[in-house]
């Protein structure tokens, strides 16, 4: 069971990223240590030659992996990206895109994080990303 419900999340989104909020990205579902949000289709997402662009399949993939380490770990604000990586593979058709995350490993300093992003079906990015963990008190 997530340590952080659907609708959690989704306040978080609304208070405290606000580009993520902007852009309409939203938490669809949540569990221990997996994540589902969607980034709705907008032309102003787009970028030249009518693709989404990257920075917001990166933005994305970013608030995905965020939501699995809270999934596993509660509401740590301070839990923040060491490194991302991605890999465009298409691209994506004209509707929402949908980012599906899980844990790959989960230390006490550090939690690793892959996200595979959907357009109709198709994958159309995979990224990988290392959050810092604050120490507990």
């Amino acid at each position: 069971m997530s340590k952080v419900s659907t609708e959690k999340f989704n306040q978080i989104i609304g208070t405290e990223l606000p580009s993520a909020a902007e852009s309409g990205i939203y938490l669809r579902s949540i569990d221990e240590g997996v994540a589902e949000l969607v980034l709705p289709y907008s032309e102003k997402s787009l970028r030249p030659g009518g693709t989404i662009a990257g920075p917001f399949m990166m933005m994305l993939a970013d608030v995905c992996m965020f939501a699995v380490v809270l999934s596993l770990l509660g509401e740590i604000k301070l839990a923040v990206t060491t490194s991302l990586n991605i890999n465009f593979l298409r691209k994506p058709a004209e509707c929402d895109l949908v980012a599906r995350g899980n844990i790959i490993k989960l230390g006490k300093r550090l939690a690793v994080v892959e996200v595979s992003i959907y357009s109709e079906e198709d994958i159309v990015a995979h990224a990988t990303g290392t959050y810092s963990i604050p120490p507990q008190a």
